[in-house]
């Protein structure tokens, strides 16, 4: 599990998770991601889940915390390149709104 975080300058911030996504590397996910957002303070936070290969129901806490902590912020989620199971789990937890970019 990684997460590669790149700023395009305007703002826009981008975390590519590679990897699985469980229990254990949810909260350093979220920690990479957090830490990303207080720094860096965008108005966009896109998800990538290309580089996912599994993903249990910590993914989708992941997602909404994420959500949660950017809407604070007056800033926008957008989930990218989800694998299909990913996308359908993410639809079913209702997180559908988010899924931009497919």
């Amino acid at each position: 599990m990684a997460v590669y975080i790149t700023d395009s300058g305007d703002g826009i911030l981008t975390a590519k998770i590679t990897g699985e996504i469980d229990h254990h590397s949810a909260r350093w996910l979220r920690a990479d991601i957090d830490t990303a957002i207080q720094d860096r303070s965008p108005n966009r936070l896109i998800l990538d889940f290309s580089g996912v290969s599994f993903m249990d129901s910590s993914g989708v806490g992941l997602v909404m915390g994420r959500y949660k902590n950017m809407k604070e912020r007056g800033g926008s989620v957008e989930l990218k390149n989800m694998p299909d199971y990913i996308e359908k789990v993410m639809t079913l937890a209702g997180m559908d709104r988010l899924l931009g970019g497919r």
